[in-house]
């Protein structure tokens, strides 16, 4: 049987001319050892095997075997020698893109709800590199996709839990509200602002807080406007309702004066300095806009260092987008994250919080 392991000619065949060959050489078993040409030191071998598949995916009765034994994987692992191989391989990724659909996709899912689970596994990374994002409900919410990628996550195997790590990243780089905190918040709610010149200005003032100390000058009818907070300190039985001067306790001067600023314009400079006091004046306040701001600049420091601790801030907090980031750092940073001894109770800790991110993601 001919299936070109000498690979001395391969790049001379021409696979595209008969399909039935093709399908022969896939069910025959040639896939593999082709993949195999894949992890040589030699150059020519990787090309010549790179661009046998190449030619072998092309017939869409070849994709779920190729998925099957791990092919995808194979690609996306390889250090390939030469440009013109690097190449190949871009191509053959893009090709296989192409096929995850129609009768394909139908063969793939089937696999991986009844096939063994290394199998099962193998079909679930392939399909979140690879599936369109109209398809990724489909394949990750109704048929359990995503369970599959939350096991490997836990797997005992470092190799495993940085496949699984990359499934989920693409995931997320396909969704992109997934990380919607990156990109900045939204604008704020359409409303009348009273204006830059109003704050802390005692002019038509008819409320006046006490701030370490300090008058800090407001007008019932923006708070009123702003926030249910306000309007249950203003409307409800609170001893706060026909008070003139209103003590505010545990609150620094700068943040009450940086809420206040964008309650009255609708926007603030916010500093990394005073983000964290900020976003628990918003929490507090039930400002939902200013509170994401504050998540979209806490978003941006981080670190390796710091992340469980950001993790427990926006938990405390329920700041969705600022937890969404952080889950989204875990999973982008593996390889520097991986070997800290908290790293794995940090996956294990949030796997229900990664769950409901993705799934409700890939719902909305």
């Amino acid at each position: 049987m001919i299936i070109l392991i000498s690979c001395t000619n391969i790049k001379n065949v021409t696979f595209e001319a008969d399909t039935h060959n093709q399908a022969g050489i896939a069910h025959g078993g040639g896939i593999a050892p082709l993949l195999k040409l894949l992890d040589s030191r030699n150059g020519t071998l990787q090309h010549n095997g790179a661009f046998a598949l190449y030619g072998l995916v092309d017939n869409e009765d070849n994709v779920a075997d190729f998925i099957r034994v791990g092919g995808v994987q194979k690609l996306l692992d390889g250090d390939f020698i030469l440009q013109p191989t690097r190449d190949c391989v871009a191509k053959m990724l893009k090709r296989l893109e192409e096929k995850i659909q129609g009768r394909v996709l139908r063969r793939l899912l089937y696999l991986m709800l009844n096939a063994d689970k290394i199998i099962q596994r193998r079909v679930s990374l392939a399909l979140a590199h690879l599936c369109s994002p109209n398809d990724q409900k489909t394949i990750f919410v109704d048929n359990n996709g995503i369970e599959l990628l939350l096991e490997l996550l836990e797997s005992v195997h470092s190799k495993l839990r940085g496949y699984a790590c990359a499934a989920l990243c693409k995931l997320a780089e396909k969704t992109s509200s997934l990380s919607s905190v990156d990109a900045g918040p939204s604008s704020p709610i359409s409303q009348v602002y009273l204006g830059e010149q109003y704050v802390n200005n005692p002019t038509l003032s008819d409320i006046t807080f006490l701030i370490e100390g300090k008058r800090f000058y407001a007008h019932r009818i923006c708070l009123l406007a702003s926030s249910d907070a306000f309007r249950a300190m203003f409307d409800g039985g609170y001893r706060e309702k026909d008070a003139k001067d209103i003590n505010i306790p545990n609150i620094s001067w700068e943040t009450f004066e940086l809420m206040m600023r964008y309650i009255y314009t609708g926007s603030v400079e916010i500093s990394s300095r005073v983000a964290h006091d900020l976003l628990k004046a918003a929490d507090q306040y039930l400002l939902d806009g200013l509170k994401r701001l504050c998540e979209y600049t806490i978003a941006q420091d981080i670190t390796a260092d710091n992340v469980e601790l950001m993790y427990d801030l926006s938990e405390a907090f329920n700041a969705v987008s600022l937890r969404n980031a952080c889950i989204l750092f875990v999973l982008e940073h593996f390889h520097k994250l991986d070997p800290e001894p908290w790293y794995g109770s940090l996956v294990h800790r949030i796997l229900p919080e990664i769950r409901n991110c993705f799934v409700k993601r890939l719902t909305a």
